[in-house]
């Protein structure tokens, strides 16, 4: 059995680390090195096309030749990810005698240094180590020890570790406005669930993820912004208060949006009111519904050939409402796609000005009710007709609506079945 190893965490901004190989495992090992800061000169006469991508932004220095004796000089740490044994033997004897510590990717005890299997959780980075040749050669168990550790953070079994890596963001009388995502409760993001974790009151959104809700401790205050006061100006003056109430009295308050909070969200005129107010604020974004509610069905909303743009459009004020601030003639002369938000009650007069403004009739259209829930159904139909189809499907909010040519995409992605 080899020797345990010592672990140890390197501070390698802005010193030199020699890559030996551009291959697949290169292509994994960077993206750390660069994120420490590391000034990394690759060698190898080939490369990804990833690795290319980050060497032309000017990431790394790439030698595009062969290793060749001195490669090592001045380095501080080094690695060999070729696929020849020979060229990685050759680099690794070098990196000894230079007394530069040295990954061999082919045959891992016979390097000087190993790399862990690595996360980051709630603010802390783990790194898992194996030893004797067995477990070297095959770093799966390290992998899964990591991959156990860091569930069992996320979901809280750890509970005396995660008590002591909250999210700096998480203090007292401050604010956090999460987004929730497009409603399925596994789609908010790692962050936004951390912070849910740390809450002392959470202010939802109807559009929020309400399963979330279930998972809060029992202590939680919960407040339901769609009971307080009615009234678009109203209703948002009110929320104010209770996110500067709660804060002002020493809790920290997560404001749960559905979606992205500054995607028709209005989390920026929430933000305004709390940094005028002098309240700390942190912003967590979240998949809005315009993206992953089509994607989730099967609709893209680009695709080679038939679109190159997206425009993402509120339609909660009808075409012909003086207070719109959308130019619909001008949208209707685009050749790509469309999503509308909070458009049901307004898409019969949206279809008409789209048709009018040049749009074909038979331009697909796919409505996406309850998107990402278990409830979810699509109805597809065309611009000429989907007033009528939304009708006789009896379509509520919330829904997604897609205009454009990736509608009929749909059908090629969706998978076999009786």
């Amino acid at each position: 059995m080899s020797a345990v190893p010592y672990l140890a965490g390197l501070r390698l901004a802005g010193r030199r680390v020699v890559v030996v190989g551009g291959g697949v495992v290169a292509q994994r090992r960077l993206p750390a090195l660069l994120a420490a800061g590391a000034d990394v000169v690759l060698v190898s006469p080939e490369v990804t096309p990833a690795v290319e991508g980050m060497a032309g932004a000017g990431e790394l220095g790439w030698e595009r030749r062969r290793y060749a004796a001195g490669d090592l000089a001045g380095a501080w740490y080094a690695m060999a990810l070729t696929d020849d044994p020979e060229v990685n033997a050759a680099v690794v004897a070098e990196a000894e005698e230079r007394a530069v510590f040295c990954v061999r990717a082919d045959d891992a005890p016979r390097g000087t240094a190993v790399t862990p299997a690595s996360g980051e959780q709630d603010g802390v980075r783990i790194g898992v180590l194996t030893w004797g040749a067995a477990d070297e050669r095959d770093p799966r168990r390290a992998a899964a020890v990591r991959d156990g550790v860091l569930e069992a953070l996320r979901e809280g079994r750890l509970d005396d570790v995660r008590r002591r890596v909250a999210d700096p963001a998480a203090l007292p009388g401050a604010v956090a406005l999460v987004g929730g995502g497009p409603g399925d409760p596994g789609l908010i993001t790692v962050r936004g669930r951390r912070l849910l974790a740390h809450a002392d009151v959470v202010v939802a959104d109807r559009l929020a993820p309400r399963a979330l809700l279930d998972e809060l401790r029992p202590d939680v205050v919960v407040v339901d912004a769609t009971k307080l006061p009615r009234g678009r100006a109203m209703q948002q003056e009110a929320i104010t208060g209770v996110l500067l109430e709660h804060a002002r009295a020493g809790r920290f308050v997560v404001r749960l949006k559905g979606g992205d909070p500054f995607v028709f969200g209005r989390g920026s005129e929430e933000m305004a009111d709390l940094v005028a107010a002098g309240v700390p604020v942190t912003v967590v974004p979240g998949v809005t519904s315009a993206v992953a509610v089509p994607g989730l069905a099967g609709i893209p909303l680009t695709h080679r050939g038939l679109a190159h743009e997206a425009v993402v459009v509120s339609g909660h004020v009808s075409p012909d409402d003086e207070r719109s601030l959308v130019d619909w003639t001008a949208l209707a002369r685009l050749q790509g796609t469309l999503v509308i938000l909070m458009g049901v009650d307004t898409l019969p007069r949206i279809a008409e000005v789209l048709l009018a403004g040049g749009r074909k009739p038979s331009t697909p259209v796919g409505i996406v009710v309850d998107g990402t829930m278990p409830t979810e159904r699509v109805v597809v139909s065309t611009l000429a007709d989907v007033a009528r189809a939304a009708a006789d499907a009896r379509v509520r909010p919330p829904a997604v609506v897609v205009v454009g040519e990736v509608v009929a995409v749909r059908e090629s992605l969706r998978p076999a079945g009786p």
